[in-house]
């Protein structure tokens, strides 16, 4: 197990990283982009939004980076009659000594690690209480405002086949995810080796490579990673590529309501930071942002109904603003 550092050197994130990689890999078969993805959004600091069909092994994912960095882990499995004090928690009345007081009772937000399972089959009531937890990392009930444990990550998941009695998570909470991933299914050797590792006598059991301290120490050393000004500019150019009013693709201009926030961009470069660290380099280079890019924008890029019509995603319009963004050479 890697020590509790305070700090940690861009070469310690590296092989953090690699360690946890390594053990997920153990219980998680293939998906190796889905854990370079949820292990850059971690160390980002951000939050997850995973999409795909059931029995991927989302839960199994996020139940075993709890394992994997010892941290507390809860699951809270959104229904349509979910309310906000299920998960921020609510004050209940405790007698003791013949005196009654309102105590508070956490709810399952106060771990480090929260599983908000199909998470779009919740009300917009309840939808919107994870806003503050996500943003501030934080909660208010009543008057009172708490904090959170830290580390805080939301790892979120919703199915993308099943529309009925589901609501569309608004657009203000999922600029606030930092990723958004799409599940794959697995091919037929992964179906194959799923089938022997999950029907055998053997049970793997992961062990833990961190801690919550080395992950806040990672973070820090992410965001110390130099980015040059052409290459932040690329960054930024590639956000306003996204906007039809703001580009000359006439793909974006057809099929884009609204394009990607400031948020995008703050991800797309501190993704790219992360992505360098695990690379095993100290500098963000062009590569790391279109890396990135898929995960970083393809929920804040809004569609327009011709793009349904058409069977065009936003993934197909963020390869194409990579492919004609031009590249500023450095000076």
């Amino acid at each position: 197990m890697i020590a509790d550092e305070p700090r940690l050197d861009p070469g310690r994130v590296t092989e953090f990283a690699q360690a946890l990689e390594t053990e997920l890999a153990r219980l998680i078969v293939g998906q190796k982009e889905l854990i370079r993805e949820t292990v850059i959004c971690l160390i980002g600091g951000g939050h997850m939004l995973l999409e795909g069909v059931p029995g991927l092994g989302k839960t199994v994912l996020v139940r075993s980076l709890g394992q994997a960095l010892d941290l507390s882990f809860a699951r809270v499995q959104f229904t349509p009659d979910l309310m906000p004090a299920d998960i921020v928690g609510t004050n209940v009345i405790a007698e003791e000594h013949g005196h009654r007081e309102f105590r508070y009772q956490p709810g399952p937000l106060f771990a480090n690690l929260v599983l908000a399972d199909e998470i779009n089959r919740a009300t917009p009531k309840t939808q919107s209480a994870l806003l503050e937890a996500m943003q501030e990392r934080t909660v208010t009930v009543g008057t009172e405002t708490r904090s959170l444990p830290v580390p805080f990550f939301v790892l979120a998941t919703q199915n993308p086949i099943e529309l009925e009695g589901t609501y569309p998570l608004p657009e203000a909470q999922l600029d606030r995810f930092f990723f958004k991933t799409l599940v794959p299914f697995p091919s037929e050797a992964e179906l194959l080796e799923i089938a022997r590792r999950t029907t055998g006598a053997e049970v793997v059991r992961l062990r833990s490579v961190a801690a919550g301290e080395a992950i806040m120490a990672a973070q820090q050393v992410s965001r110390a990673v130099p980015i040059a000004e052409h290459v932040l500019a690329y960054a930024a150019k590639l956000v306003l590529a996204t906007h039809p009013d703001r580009t000359d693709l006439d793909s974006v201009r057809k099929y884009v309501r609204f394009g990607a926030s400031p948020r995008g961009l703050q991800t797309l470069v501190l993704a790219g930071k992360v992505r360098a660290l695990l690379e095993g380099r100290f500098n963000v280079a062009f590569d790391d942002l279109a890396a990135v890019a898929r995960p970083a924008l393809r929920h804040r890029i809004f569609l327009r109904f011709e793009a349904e019509a058409d069977e065009v995603t936003a993934d197909q319009l963020i390869a194409e603003v990579l492919e004609k963004t031009e590249k500023a050479k450095a000076t």
